[in-house]
Parts: C-alpha cells; sequence; structure tokens
C-alpha cells in the first residue's frame, strides 16, 4: 500500500449516507432524545465537576483573586475551541467528535491518532473524577462515622510515594503530625495495608464502585443517563449558587489584596488545573446522532454551557478568596475547607454531598462519550465490529460501553491524581488543536458541504503577524530577565521540599548542622525540622540563594541546569516554533483568526504542561501506532473499497 494510503480521507457526503442507512433500517442506529436545553445540561454536568470542587483551590493558592483573570483566558481559549467543534458537528453530525472531524480533514491516520488520544480524555478524564469523587465520598462517610480503612480509600501509586516522602521528611525531623494530612494519609496506608510477599494491597474501592454504578446507568439507555444527568446538574447548580450566596457575606476585601500576589508567572501555574476544570464541553459532540436537530442544537449547548460555567467559576473564585487568604486555599477541597475554617460546619456537609453528585455527572458524561467514539472507529473498521454493537433494546454502544467500564474502573485502582489529571489533559488539549487545525484546513474547501453553522469569519493576514510583533515586544521590554533566563537555559534553584526529600540520612545531617551553625541567633535550633529551615529563608530570594549555595550537598541536588533543565522548555520550544510557522501559514492562506486563536491558545496550554506529560503521551500515541499498524490499517472499510 502506498504511503498516501495513510491519508485517506472520508467524504462528508459517505458519512450521511452512512447514517442515514443506518436509521432506515434500524441496525446500528442510536435513540434520538436530545434537545439544545438537555445538550447545555450535559455540558454542564461534564464542566462542573472535579475542577470546582477540587482543583480551584491550588489554582487560587498559586494565582490568588487574578486567578480569575486565568478563567476568562481559559474560557476564551475553550470558546475558540468550541467554535470550531461546533462548525464540523453542523457538517458531520455522527458520533466520532473530532475522530471523524479528523478523517474528513486530515485522514486516516491522524485520525486514529485523535481517536486514540480521546481515550486520554474520556477514559482517563473519568480515573481523575473517579478518583476525586472517592476521596469527597469517603470524606462524607467520615463525617458520618463511617471509617473506611485508609489502605481501601487511597489508589497504591499516592500510598506509595506518599510513604517515601514521608519517611525522607520525617529523617529531616519533621514529626509525623506536622506532615500534611495527604502525606500522612498515605504513610498510614502503606504502613497498615495487607501485603502479599513484598507486594501491599492498597486500591481505591469507593473508585471502582461508582464506575460500576455509571457504567450500568450508560448501559441502560440515553434517556435514563439525560434525566439522571438533568436531575444531577439542577441539584449542583443550586448547591453552587447557594455557595456564592452564603459566601458573599463573608468576603473580606483585604484579602483580596494583593490581587496578583505572584504575579503571571502565579496565575499562569494554575494553567492545568483551570484548563481541567473546563474539560467536557466537547464530549456533548459524542451524541450527535442521538439529537433531535444536532446541526441547530449541539452549537447552542456548547456555548450556552461555557458561558454558564464560566460566570460561575469567576463569582466561586472570588468568593473563595475573599472569604479567606489565597495561600491557605492548596486544599483538596477547597469549598468545604474554607466554611469549615469559618465554622459553617452545616455548609460544608452540604458541600460534601454536592461534590458528590456534582461529580458523578461528570462521570456520566465521559463514560458516555468514549463508547461512542469507538463505536465509530469500528464502524470504520478501526476497531473489531463488535465495538458498534448497539443493543437493541436499550439503542446504546453496549460492547464499547462494557469495555470503558473496564478501562476506567482497573487504573483507578491503582493510578495517582496528579499523573491522570496532567494526562488527560494534554489529549484534551491535542484533540482541540487537531480541531482548531482541520477548520483552518477547510476553510477554502468547495465541495465540502457545510451545515447551519459557520465560525465568523476574521482575516488573520495581518492581525497575526502584529500580535506576534506584539509578543516579542512583551517578553523583551516588560518581561526580559524571564525571558533571557528561559533563552540562555539560567540555573535555578531548586526549593526546600525538593532539596530534603533528595537526601540521604548522612546528607540530611550534614545540611542540618550546617542551617543550625548559621541560624544560632533567631533560636531555631531547638527544631530538627529541615523543611521548616530552609523556607524561613525563601521570603527573600537573595538569602534563599546565599544559604543554598553554601549547603554541604552535591549541587545536582541544590540546583537545576543544563539539559536536565532544559528539558522542561522544550514543550514551550516546540510552542514557539509552531507559532512561527502559523504566522507563515496565516499570512499566505488568509486564515480564519477564531479557530487559528483557538489552535494557539491550547498549543500554548499544553506547552505549559511538564515534559513528563509530554513523554507519556508520545508513548501513549506509539502505542496506538502499533494497533494500527498491526489491525486497523488492513482492516479500515477505505482499505476494501481501494482493493
Amino acid at each position: 500500500m502506498a504511503l498516501k494510503g495513510l491519508f485517506r480521507k472520508k467524504t462528508v457526503q459517505d458519512i450521511l449516507k452512512q447514517v442515514e442507512k443506518n436509521n432506515a433500517d434500524g441496525h446500528n442506529a442510536l435513540g434520538k432524545h436530545l434537545t439544545a436545553r438537555d445538550l447545555t445540561a450535559f455540558g454542564i454536568a461534564a464542566i462542573v465537576g472535579a475542577g470546582i470542587f477540587s482543583t480551584i483551590g491550588k489554582a487560587s493558592a498559586d494565582g490568588g483573586p487574578a486567578v480569575i483573570f486565568l478563567f476568562l483566558f481559559t474560557a476564551i481559549a475553550c470558546s475558540f475551541a468550541a467554535f470550531a467543534y461546533a462548525e464540523f458537528a453542523s457538517m458531520v453530525p455522527v458520533s466520532g467528535s473530532a475522530y471523524t472531524y479528523s478523517y474528513v480533514a486530515f485522514g486516516e491516520i491522524i485520525a486514529w491518532i485523535i481517536g486514540w488520544a480521546l481515550i486520554m480524555e474520556y477514559a482517563v478524564g473519568n480515573i481523575t473524577v473517579a478518583i476525586s469523587w472517592s476521596d469527597y465520598f469517603t470524606g462524607l462517610l467520615d463525617s458520618m462515622g463511617i471509617h473506611l480503612p485508609q489502605y481501601a480509600q487511597m489508589d497504591y501509586l499516592s500510598a506509595s510515594n506518599g510513604f517515601k516522602d514521608a519517611t525522607a521528611l520525617m529523617q529531616g525531623g519533621k514529626t509525623f503530625e506536622n506532615l500534611s494530612l495527604a502525606t500522612q494519609g498515605a504513610y498510614t496506608a502503606w504502613t497498615t495495608s495487607p501485603v502479599i510477599g513484598s507486594f501491599h494491597l492498597v486500591a481505591d474501592l469507593p473508585a471502582l464502585l461508582i464506575i460500576v454504578l455509571i457504567t450500568a446507568l450508560v448501559y441502560r439507555g440515553m434517556k435514563e443517563s439525560r434525566n439522571a444527568s438533568n436531575i444531577m446538574v439542577v441539584v449542583k447548580l443550586c448547591i453552587v449558587l447557594l455557595v456564592i450566596a452564603v459566601g458573599i457575606f463573608y468576603v473580606d476585601v483585604d484579602n483580596w489584596h494583593p490581587f496578583a500576589p505572584n504575579g503571571a508567572t502565579g496565575v499562569l501555574k494554575g494553567v492545568s488545573a483551570v484548563f481541567f476544570a473546563y474539560i467536557g464541553f466537547d464530549a456533548i459532540s459524542t451524541t450527535a446522532e442521538e439529537c433531535k436537530d444536532p446541526q441547530r442544537d449541539l452549537p447552542k449547548g456548547m456555548m450556552w454551557a461555557i458561558i454558564i460555567c464560566t460566570i460561575l467559576y469567576i463569582a466561586i473564585a472570588l468568593v473563595l478568596t475573599g472569604m479567606v487568604s489565597y495561600n491557605e486555599l492548596n486544599v483538596g477541597d477547597p469549598l468545604a475547607f474554607v466554611f469549615d475554617k469559618l465554622h459553617l460546619k452545616w455548609m460544608s456537609g452540604i458541600i460534601a454531598v454536592s461534590a458528590v453528585i456534582a461529580m458523578a455527572s461528570v462521570l456520566l458524561v465521559f463514560q458516555m462519550g468514549q463508547p461512542r467514539i469507538w463505536m465509530s472507529m469500528s464502524r470504520d473498521g478501526l476497531l473489531p465490529k463488535r465495538f458498534s454493537k448497539v443493543h437493541p433494546k436499550f439503542k446504546t454502544p453496549s460492547y464499547a460501553t462494557i469495555v470503558t467500564g473496564f478501562v476506567v474502573a482497573i487504573p483507578a485502582l491503582f493510578l495517582n491524581l496528579t499523573m491522570v489529571t496532567d494526562l488527560c489533559s494534554i489529549g484534551t488539549l491535542f484533540a482541540f488543536v487537531l480541531v482548531c487545525a482541520g477548520v483552518l484546513a477547510l476553510q477554502n474547501r468547495t465541495d465540502i458541504p457545510r451545515g447551519k453553522f459557520k465560525t465568523p469569519y476574521v482575516n488573520s493576514k495581518f492581525i497575526m503577524p502584529v500580535l506576534l510583533i506584539m509578543g516579542l515586544v512583551f517578553s523583551f521590554g516588560y518581561n526580559k530577565k524571564n525571558t533571557m533566563d528561559f533563552i540562555t537555559n539560567e540555573t535555578q534553584i531548586n526549593n526546600s521540599a525538593g532539596i530534603i526529600t533528595s537526601l540521604n540520612k548522612e546528607e540530611t545531617q550534614k545540611v542540618y548542622n550546617y542551617l543550625v551553625s548559621v541560624d544560632a541567633k533567631n533560636a531555631t535550633t531547638g527544631t530538627p525540622d529541615l523543611e521548616l529551615l530552609l523556607n524561613q529563608y525563601q521570603q527573600d530570594d537573595a538569602k534563599y540563594a546565599s544559604v543554598i549555595s553554601d549547603l554541604p550537598v552535591a549541587d545536582s541536588i541544590k540546583y537545576e541546569s543544563g539539559f536536565g533543565l532544559f528539558k522542561h522548555k522544550i514543550p514551550m520550544w516546540i510552542f514557539l516554533i509552531v507559532l512561527v510557522g502559523l504566522s507563515v501559514w496565516s499570512f499566505k492562506e488568509n486564515l480564519s483568526l477564531i479557530p487559528l486563536l483557538g489552535l494557539i491558545c491550547c498549543l500554548y496550554m499544553m506547552a505549559e504542561l511538564s515534559v513528563w506529560n509530554w513523554i507519556y503521551f508520545t508513548i501513549w500515541l506509539l502505542i496506538g501506532l502499533v494497533i494500527y499498524f498491526g489491525f486497523s490499517r488492513n482492516n479500515s472499510k477505505l482499505n476494501s473499497i481501494e482493493a
């Protein structure tokens, strides 16, 4: 087969004919139940979940009240991407979402890659939400006096890593009571768990429970899923509005000063967490075949969901940072935390219940999305035929739904929250980038039938170069030091926690002796807590640099430099190189500005994720390519047509 066979494309006309055929003969046809209101509710159900109840805390701690600007930026970026999704959904109203859109725009190999990447979003995203749901659920049980063993409510990786960190910190003099609650829980889970040989039996059983229940509901039918989702959305919106209404009376405007305590850098540190708070609006595009009027209702549903959720997020962020100081919000349950701190325990209980409901609704939408992607890939021959099987009674992709349940449930027992959150974010952003690029690639094609919705056209020919020049002026004029440090790969000092957890027992003692010798006059010799001794210098950059430089340990522990530092900048260099290429492309081809800005914003947020996420994502894509060349390429229906 020629290399060009990798980029063979499906036509919109053939896709629409196949859908009509499925509807006419009743086989492989999905039930049509959804309206614009239902789609908006699904969008809110998918978006308002772990983000607002969990990750918003860390983002607020990093950026302060100015985190609202990050919510606005992310909402705008997602809106640009939503325009692209809406245009494709109107053009190709089928269940494949970004996978099908890429098949039309770029060809089979790219479609396979994006379909494989979407597993990162839906399946891996659901692992994330299931873990967060488990945290809130077990907290709710604790408040009711029901206590599960730590090893039965925590994933294996968190327990293992937490045990190692706790051991290192206690070796450095910190007492168990002074460890963070999360580290204490991990240490307890590891040390109290049953052991077979050297393997510790630690698994998140509540996460397994909720996945089984949600999978059963999704298997049962779209109408039942829709009704359950609508009920959960009403409940959690009422709770969020209650939090805002009650919290506003406890806002102290002094807590909003300084508004951006860590500057733009601090605000942007929360990119991954805040973007994760928006993931999900695109999932409703997978229900296109189950909409009564997808070309009209899908664009409306996406846009309204983003607008409503952005307003709620900004209001919540302002209330949270007004009720307590931003630096206290780095907790896993920020909403419950602030009300508990203000002795409003009845509100903490309500929030815990609403969080359990909210995250269950996110699970529901994502658990619907994944089987429908697999169903579309199976229809095209890229996955075994059984994945496209539709239940004769329930009219759902039954086999794919069951497989999705297993794919989500088993890793949720063992993987930790941070890893799967970032993997979910990079998979989703990659899908957004390709969908925006797809709209750009098709904008001048006259052989594509257009739907009822089309992204407003603004010529970027001159706007894009001007924006690029403005960015350069800002970088070298107002942010020169950080820009030059980035370009020259300037050595960076590690933080105190990173240094301490890298020390062995002998190095720990040397560092302790040195810190006591230089700090005797401040009477800190009574504490053997290395982290506390080092942290006191971090408020003064110059003093901290001086103390670290004199520590009696290797420079590799104290500093990050050379390739070890440069590797973390590789994603940003990729972004900058692509940005220049996009500027040239936009000038030559008069590209549409909105999808172009969507592509740039999403690629920038990808660049803000760590290089390890890019490496893990690349490995994931390589595994997918092995499957494609081993099975999908030869079994593709387009392959049989060519033959």
